[in-house]
């Protein structure tokens, strides 16, 4: 029987004007050679809220500072399990969409685990990501991504 460590998260889908993500590429420490991409965000703190983990996150991650109500309400959730630094994992996780005209990603904030496990950060359209033959995660973002996108052009479209 596999003994994973449960962990709450929250990762937040930043959408820039052009309809891009921004997205981590990481690696595991004690597997360097497993590459992926993945979006901002991470394991929650104690007691602490998605909305409130997820506005920290990308704090920390990218310099965008924002109170936690302007993530509105989580779009998607999923558990997911996952082995890092020789740890498993099984992760409870909300995704929060987040649309900016742009932003200049600053990764001063992070912390000592990610200056060691993420080599840089790359905007990425949905269409683009899915035909890269690049591992990220989750595994279904590009569709989960032009679904939300399409859902918030319809809402835009009908306050028109």
């Amino acid at each position: 029987m596999t003994l994973y460590t449960p962990r709450r998260g929250a990762r937040v889908l930043l959408v820039d004007a052009a309809g891009r993500v921004l997205l981590f590429d990481g690696f595991d420490p004690a597997r360097p050679e497993h590459r992926y991409w993945f979006t901002p965000g991470g394991g929650l703190d104690p007691a602490e809220s998605p909305a409130a983990g997820a506005a920290r996150e990308l704090a920390e991650e990218t310099g965008l500072r924002l109170d936690p109500a302007e993530l509105g309400e989580p779009v998607w959730s999923d558990t997911t399990e996952f082995s890092f630094n020789g740890v498993l994992y099984r992760q409870e996780q909300d995704f929060f969409l987040l649309l900016v005209p742009s932003w200049e990603v600053d990764t001063a904030g992070f912390d000592d685990i990610e200056r060691g496990s993420i080599a840089g950060h790359r905007w990425w359209a949905p269409a683009e990501l899915a035909a890269s033959g690049e591992r990220y995660y989750p595994p279904d973002l590009p569709a989960l991504l032009t679904r939300l996108l399409d859902a918030d052009a319809g809402r835009e479209g009908a306050s028109c």
